[in-house]
């Protein structure tokens, strides 16, 4: 969902996120009342309302508290995280950190008193008093906020949001940090796993009975390893004749090619970690899946039981308007990642915890359920906003969990997206939020050749030009149109952390900038994604003689996240101790060579045959030509850190030993 970036020019950091300035709202505030800073968002004009919002209607809201010391709560998480601070891994309990940290009983209870006078229903306050949730209508809460909620003509949704600022009474203005869940500003977040395909799969038609999604298998010639095969049939592309794209690498080529067979020898797999997976529903069939395809395709490595748990929230009925959030497609991205997650680190448990929905609120919940009760030390997230235009008060809300993680020495890793510099989609470059957060490790893509033996012969930035066969020529010709590849960038909204200072290039930190001023850049580390080189997974889809299991390649940072979490799940078990944000050690890494492989640009292409329908040749043959690293873009693959691929990607054993 696209906002104006102008919302976040008035931000400041020092290691976190401070409030944004006052000034958006369409009227002052009320006398004994306080604004909520840019909690307005800007496409809900005049010229852009469609209808008033029933003031019967329901609506679930949250509204998010700061914390007691949010100076001293970030001092302490960059304590802790630094290999050069003296308190380097002294990891606070989720106790410590509500004792220290966390918005009082006394906050809670004056917030929860204000709603329940106000008439709204009180729902949860998780353990680490993040929130207070609340119910009620659209009528209490234009009362409540002193808005006016209607209905607004959003790139072909229709949304709802409030006329201008929220506010509070004077007297919580500074206990509240935001309200989440009025404006329906987030209800189009994706996951961000791509099979390179050209068709869609179907919408679900509504989350609670979402069949399995539409079905997709690989056409043949394709390669079990890189470079197996070669098209000697059709046309060479830019004076060469390609070989075929992988089939899909299975989990014992992957754990190969990032040397965690290596570490295997050593007796570590990733046992005595937790890996969370944060993604919204939940496939019915997960477990079968993800058992069917380890016994399938790494049958050394079972996926038992004893290692799988599920928490799930129940699902949100639908609220305005058709369901939003195609649940279906994330039960792919669900399979994707768990099968990932424990196809890397074999001897890991995971914990998948689904949100109710794609929404407002539902994620965020999810991911600091496994925050405030340390409910595992990594988690995965797959998903993001198109660029960063969220608002303040919900970017700050998720930044606060995020400082909670590294206080508890806790790993978040969010995908970098799928869609480059996203200048194609919101008109100027810009990286996604989450993975911009400098709270958050944000792991970026690349294009992986493994050889027959297991061995990464190249690794390369994802960025695909497609050129497709048509009546023996290639349409466009080398290096194709842009076909999807690795979000990454510098942000707007957050200047530049501590940890990529004197490493991230003053070219790239400055980008989007004005002034003297530098941003963070993104990505951190990198992985493969390119689905034209990508994983091998099995889950039951929908096919036109029914739904049953099967196997394809997918790709997408959706797989980077998990398998760069596998990867610290080995790190973890082969150095005994949970490595927690990673940030501040991986970018020390630079000093000693050879524990990141440096990603660099690499001139080669793979030929890719589809089938049209995507499922078998009755409907004919798609062939195309895929070009790695495609050029065209703001952002680029280069040697040292770079926004495509940040650092590199782990180089084995000196990497697991010195993270």
């Amino acid at each position: 969902m696209r906002r104006s970036l102008t919302v976040f020019l008035s931000l400041a950091m020092a290691g976190g996120l401070a409030a944004a300035t006052p000034g958006l709202a369409s009227a002052a505030s009320a006398p004994g009342r306080a604004d909520i800073p840019a909690s307005h968002p800007l496409w809900a004009n005049p010229g852009a309302k469609v209808a008033n919002t029933a003031p019967a209607s329901k609506l679930d809201f949250r509204v998010y508290l700061n914390l007691r010391d949010e100076a001293g709560a970030e001092a302490v998480a960059a304590g802790v995280s630094d290999p050069h601070s003296k308190s380097y891994r002294q990891y606070l309990s989720p106790q410590q950190v509500r004792d220290r940290f966390t918005a009082s009983d006394q906050t809670v209870s004056a917030v929860k008193n204000w709603l329940s006078g106000a008439g709204f229903q009180i729902g949860d306050v998780p353990s680490n008093r993040a929130y207070v949730e609340a119910a009620g209508t659209a009528d209490q809460v234009q009362k409540a906020f002193d808005v006016t909620l209607g209905k607004y003509a959003v790139k072909g949704q229709t949304l709802r949001a409030a006329d201008k600022n929220l506010s509070v009474p004077a007297t919580l203005a500074t206990s509240v940090l935001g309200v989440v869940g009025v404006d329906q500003a987030t209800s189009l977040l994706k996951p961000d796993h791509t099979s390179g395909a050209d068709t869609a799969s179907a919408k679900s038609s509504g989350p609670a009975t979402a069949p399995p999604g539409a079905g997709f298998r690989n056409s043949g010639p394709c390669s079990d390893y890189y470079g197996q095969k070669t098209d000697t049939v059709d046309p060479a592309y830019n004076g060469k004749q390609l070989p075929y794209a992988p089939c899909g690498y299975k989990p014992a080529q992957l754990r190969s090619a990032y040397g965690l067979d290596q570490a295997a020898k050593l007796g570590a797999d990733g046992h005595g970690t937790t890996i969370a997976i944060v993604d919204a529903f939940a496939s019915p069939t997960i477990y079968a899946d993800a058992s069917t395809y380890a016994q399938r395709n790494d049958p050394a490595h079972p996926l038992t039981k004893a290692q799988f748990s599920q928490h799930v929230f129940p699902v949100n009925p639908a609220d305005e308007g058709p369901d939003q959030c195609d649940a279906s497609g994330w039960y792919g991205e669900e399979t994707l990642d768990v099968e990932a997650a424990h196809g890397l680190a074999p001897g890991a448990n995971i914990l998948y915890v689904g949100g109710s929905d794609c929404e407002d609120l539902s994620l965020d919940t999810a991911l600091n359920y496994v925050i405030a009760g340390h409910k595992a030390d990594i988690v995965s997230n797959s998903y993001g906003d198109t660029g960063e235009d969220l608002p303040a008060d919900e970017i700050k809300a998720f930044n606060q969990i995020a400082v909670q993680a590294a206080l508890e020495g806790i790993g978040v890793y969010f995908s970098s997206g799928d869609n480059g510099d996203e200048a194609a989609r919101l008109g100027t470059p810009s990286p996604d939020f989450a993975a911009s957060s400098p709270w958050v490790t944000a792991v970026g893509g690349t294009s992986l050749a493994v050889d027959k033996s297991g061995k990464r012969t190249f690794e390369t930035g994802w960025e695909t030009g497609k050129s497709t066969l048509t009546a023996g020529a290639y349409t466009p010709s080398f290096p194709g149109a842009f076909n999807g590849g690795a979000g990454g960038g510098t942000s707007r909204v957050f200047p530049q952390p501590a940890y990529q200072k004197g490493i991230v290039p003053d070219a790239l930190s400055t980008k989007n900038q004005t002034g003297k001023a530098k941003g963070r850049v993104v990505p951190d580390i990198s992985a493969v994604a390119d689905p034209n080189t990508g994983m091998l997974v099995g889950q039951t889809q929908t096919f036109p003689d029914g739904a049953y299991y099967d196997q394809y390649r997918i790709g997408g940072t959706s797989l980077a996240s998990p398998v760069f979490a596998g990867v610290m799940a080995v790190a973890d078990s082969l150095d005994h101790f949970h490595h927690g944000f990673i940030n501040p050690a991986l970018y020390q890494l630079t000093s000693r060579s050879g524990t990141i492989y440096d990603v660099k640009h690499v001139d080669a292409a793979v030929q890719r045959v589809d089938f049209a329908n995507s499922v078998d040749a009755s409907g004919g043959l798609l062939t195309s030509a895929r070009t790695f690293d495609y050029p065209n873009l703001t952002i680029h693959t280069t040697k040292g850190y770079d926004d495509v691929t940040g650092l590199g990607s782990p180089n084995g054993l000196p990497f697991l030993l010195l993270v």
